[in-house]
């Protein structure tokens, strides 16, 4: 049958995964990198993920095309739900880690290591992945926590990031000289769509730094809350300039 359905332009498509979550029949995955719809099938044809689109990778078009089954679309939600309650493990398998959203839990062996007299430093990384640009913008880490927003380069100049800014926070990550596009859409549904307690961004002293904190304050206005939220500029060196 002839019917209106989404097409995906993959030379425009960045695979921020904006689009999955705002696809309310799941109709869409992010594969190497690209937005695809899984089937026909799934998709109604009504357009919701394309307002969320940073690259208007996304237009209707009319096609032949397989009805829209929403008994199909019910199955397939289901067994999203289903696969995204991983087990309380370090390691996915199956699939590439790097899109598949995890909690990281210390065990108590972790726990009593880090307490120890001249213990080893113990990673306070709380969940999986960190980049900005692969994180779920609805991972269930995000909701009641308290949100580090940290430029790159921060963990490698600050030797006790851990400890001292990632302790209890959800972190993520970026570099907005290095990476293509602007943070500020992403961030503002991450902080639009959780529950989200409080907002630091840690960055470097160099001026493109500045990208990430623009980016922080215009998903702030975005989103329309008011959280508490503060700025730490680091060092080339490794000292704290500002917080």
């Amino acid at each position: 049958m002839k019917r209106n359905i989404i097409r995906i332009d993959e030379e425009k498509c960045n695979g921020c995964g904006l689009c999955v979550t705002a696809c309310h029949e799941g109709a869409l995955v992010i594969e190497n990198g690209k937005a695809k719809l899984i089937s026909d099938s799934y998709c109604d044809g009504l357009g919701n993920c394309l307002p969320e689109c940073p690259t208007n990778a996304i237009t209707i078009e009319e096609r032949e095309a397989d009805a829209y089954d929403e008994e199909l679309v019910k199955k397939n939600i289901e067994m999203k739900a289903a696969a995204s309650t991983p087990p309380v493990h370090h390691h996915v398998h199956g699939g590439c880690p790097g899109s598949r959203a995890m909690a990281i839990k210390k065990t108590p062996t972790s726990e009593a290591k880090e307490s120890a007299p001249s213990a080893p430093a113990v990673s306070e990384l709380m969940q999986w992945p960190c980049q900005i640009k692969l994180v779920p913008v609805n991972a269930p880490y995000f909701d009641n926590c308290d949100l580090l927003i940290a430029a790159d380069c921060t963990a490698y100049a600050y030797a006790n990031i851990h400890k001292d800014f990632m302790k209890n926070r959800i972190t993520i990550i970026g570099c907005p000289k290095l990476d293509e596009g602007d943070y500020s859409e992403k961030l503002t549904a991450i902080i639009a769509n959780n529950n989200i307690n409080s907002v630091k961004v840690l960055r470097m002293e160099v001026p493109c730094c500045g990208g990430i904190v623009s980016a922080v304050k215009t998903a702030l206005i975005n989103s329309g809350k008011m959280l508490p939220w503060s700025i730490v500029t680091i060092s080339t060196d490794g000292e704290i300039l500002q917080s």
